[in-house]
């Protein structure tokens, strides 16, 4: 009998803890699905830090290193300059990457260091109770932002993968989602992407890619999608922001 359908090797038979219509678990299908094409399951290392993917260690098949919040990059760094042979990723939300971890991030692109950054984003700290996170968007509900977020105090959602594409050290960088079956496609096409230009030494790369959080937005799984399609692209519009193989090309 033909398969047309089976779980990535690289993905645990175990039952995730994430809420439901989070969309944690479909981007971690489209990472597993990634190694096992590229056929790298033993040479991938995978750092996660504090957060809703806290627990990403007991959800793939390949090494996982835990790292204290927002210092995902600098653990990258150590473990690609040390065995630059693997292929070493993060996997970090918007609080994580964005707060906490922005020297990390950004000193990383900077440098041009070989290591593949995913980020999830739902423009709100998701474990840690809902508070706003650098990339909530202006007038969201929060736990701190009862209101609304108000820029005139609490500034402006940060888009970071404008931000890292002016960076010289940055490869690639891109922003997907995971909202529609069209999307969750072209997301694996971009973590695939991150991948071989890592294989190919090409330096710095970062998927962004927008998610739910059903549970801190007080939605349903199916609203939230919906949100994603009309508040949340919107402001964080889909796209390559910078690839360095293109621009080789038309040079």
């Amino acid at each position: 009998m033909a398969v047309i359908f089976q779980k990535p090797k690289s993905l645990s038979d175990v039952t995730q803890h994430y809420c439901p219509g989070c969309t944690h678990g479909i981007i971690h299908r489209l990472i597993a699905e990634v190694i096992d094409d590229m056929d790298i399951e033993g040479e991938t290392v995978g750092i996660s830090p504090v957060g809703c993917s806290v627990l990403a260690y007991n959800y793939f098949n390949f090494d996982m290193i835990q790292a204290p919040h927002g210092r995902a990059p600098a653990v990258a760094t150590g473990v690609k300059r040390a065995r630059p042979d693997l292929f070493t990723f993060t996997y970090q939300g918007d609080g994580d990457l964005a707060a906490i971890g922005t020297a990390e991030m950004v000193h990383a692109a900077s440098r041009g260091e070989n290591i593949t950054i995913i980020f999830v984003n739902n423009t709100i700290y998701g474990m840690t109770g809902g508070q706003m996170a650098p990339t909530t968007l202006s007038g969201q509900v929060t736990q701190t932002t009862p209101f609304g977020r108000d820029i005139k105090t609490a500034g402006y959602p940060i888009r970071v993968c404008e931000m890292l594409a002016t960076l010289e050290g940055t490869a690639f960088a891109r922003r997907v989602s995971v909202d529609t079956p069209q999307n969750v496609r072209e997301a694996k096409k971009a973590i695939a992407k991150a991948f071989e230009l890592q294989k190919n030494e090409a330096g710095f790369s970062i998927v962004e890619i927008l998610s739910t959080c059903p549970t801190n937005w007080g939605l349903n799984p199916l609203n939230s999608l919906k949100r994603i399609r009309e508040e949340v692209i919107p402001y964080y519009p889909l796209g390559v922001y910078k690839d360095k193989t293109k621009e080789g090309e038309s040079s």
